[in-house]
C-alpha cells in the first residue's frame, strides 16, 4: 500500500500519536505562535488586543473560502450549542423537527424544547414529512463516523418545504461542502479546523433579501451586531448590520487569533488534498483491522473509524502515547494531516499486540 507522511510537518510536532482529531484539532505552530503574541499584547492593551476585530474579520472570510459561500452569509460565535439554541427559537412553537438517532447534543438537545422526531440515519431522507420544519444533522455522525446521504435530505427537505441544518463540526476542513446548500450550516471549528476552542461559525444559506429583512431575527444578538458599532453599544440595536454579521457573538478574541491562522493553514492545502490524505490512512487502517479478525462499524469515505469490543483499549494506547478515544463501546480513531502511515501501523501493531 502507498505510504503517507504528514501534509505539513513543519507546523506539528505533537509528543504523541495523535489520532484524536474527532475530539480536538492539534494546533499549528503558527497559531500557537500568534497567541503567545497575543497574550503577550494584553497585558498592555487588554484581552480585545489592538485589533479585536481584524482577526474575526479574517477568519469569517476564510471559513467562507472553505465552505463556499459569500462571507456576508457567515456569522461568529461561541458554540455550536447556542447556534442550535438561536435555530430553535426562530421555530414555531409546535413544529416537527427531523433529526437522527443518537447524533451529538450540542446539536440536539436546544431544539428539544420543539416537537423532535428521531429516526435511524439511514432513514432520514425518507421520513421528511410534509409537517417538518425542520430536518437537523450532522454531515458526520460523531460516535461512528457514518458520512450523511447529504444530497438526498436536501432533496427530501426541498420537496416537502422542511428547512435543513447542517452541523459540520465533524466534516469541516476534510469532507468537501457548499454550505450555501443549507438553510443554515454550523460548525464549531476546534476539531479538523485546527482552531481554538470558542470559534464557532454559523451560516444562512437563504440570501436576507433588503437589510436581511427575510433572515429570523438576532435574538441572541449583543453590540457587535449592530450596522453602526459606534451606536449600538448602549440600548437596544435598532439597526442589525445588513449581512449575517447581526448575529454575531461577542467573540473570544484569543480563539480568533489563532482560527485566522488555521484556517489559512486549511486554506493552502485545500480541503480536496486533506481528503484524500485522511480517507487514504483511514482505510489503511480499515484493511489492517479486517487483517487482524475485527470489523469496524461501517462509514464507507469517513477519516473517522469506530470499531467495537475494542474501547478498554483506549486507556492502554494512552499509557503508549497514542490518543484515540472511546465512544458507546468503540474505539475510535481519526486521521487528519498531521498523521502518516506510520502513525496507522503503531496504531495496528498495539491493538493486535493487547487486543482490547
Amino acid at each position: 500500500m502507498q505510504r503517507h507522511t504528514p501534509l505539513c510537518g513543519a507546523e506539528f510536532a505533537p509528543g504523541t500519536t495523535y489520532l484524536n482529531t474527532a475530539s480536538a484539532g492539534l494546533l499549528p505552530r503558527r497559531s500557537a505562535d500568534a497567541l503567545r503574541a497575543a497574550v503577550e499584547e494584553s497585558a498592555s492593551y487588554g484581552t480585545m488586543g489592538r485589533d479585536y476585530f481584524g482577526p474575526a474579520a479574517a477568519s469569517r472570510a476564510a471559513f467562507a473560502r472553505l465552505v463556499d459561500i459569500p462571507e456576508e452569509r457567515v456569522a461568529i460565535g461561541s458554540s455550536v450549542a447556542v447556534q442550535s439554541a438561536f435555530v430553535a427559537a426562530s421555530l414555531p412553537p409546535d413544529c416537527e423537527v427531523l433529526v437522527p438517532e443518537g447524533d451529538f447534543s450540542s446539536l440536539v438537545n436546544p431544539l428539544w424544547e420543539r416537537r423532535v422526531r428521531t429516526v435511524p440515519l439511514e432513514a432520514l431522507a425518507e421520513e421528511v414529512r410534509p409537517q417538518t420544519a425542520l430536518v437537523a444533522f450532522s454531515a458526520v455522525q460523531s460516535a461512528n463516523g457514518r458520512i450523511a446521504d447529504l444530497e438526498a435530505v436536501r432533496e427530501a427537505a426541498r420537496a416537502h418545504g422542511a428547512r435543513t441544518y447542517l452541523d459540520a463540526t465533524q466534516a469541516a476542513g476534510w469532507l468537501p461542502l457548499r454550505a450555501a446548500d443549507y438553510d443554515y450550516f454550523v460548525c464549531g471549528a476546534f476539531k479538523w479546523l485546527l482552531c481554538p476552542r470558542g470559534t464557532t461559525f454559523m451560516t444562512f444559506g437563504a440570501d436576507g433579501g433588503p437589510e436581511g429583512k427575510d433572515w429570523p431575527a438576532p435574538r441572541h444578538a449583543g453590540w457587535v451586531a449592530g450596522e453602526d458599532l459606534g451606536e449600538s453599544v448602549y440600548g437596544p440595536v435598532l439597526r442589525p448590520a445588513a449581512t449575517a454579521r447581526r448575529f454575531d457573538e461577542p467573540h473570544a478574541h484569543f480563539s480568533y487569533v489563532g482560527a485566522e491562522r488555521s484556517l489559512a493553514l486549511i486554506g493552502e492545502l485545500g480541503v480536496a488534498a486533506i481528503h484524500a490524505h485522511n480517507t487514504a490512512l483511514a482505510d489503511r487502517y480499515r484493511a489492517g483491522l479486517a487483517e487482524r479478525g475485527l470489523t469496524p462499524s461501517p462509514a464507507p469515505g469517513s477519516a473517522i473509524v469506530s470499531t467495537p469490543g475494542l474501547a478498554d483499549a483506549a486507556a492502554r494506547l494512552a499509557g503508549a502515547g497514542v490518543r484515540v478515544s472511546a465512544r458507546n463501546g468503540m474505539l475510535r480513531a481519526a486521521f487528519h494531516l498531521y498523521n502518516s502511515t506510520d502513525d496507522v501501523d503503531r496504531l495496528l501493531e498495539l491493538i493486535g499486540r493487547g487486543g482490547g
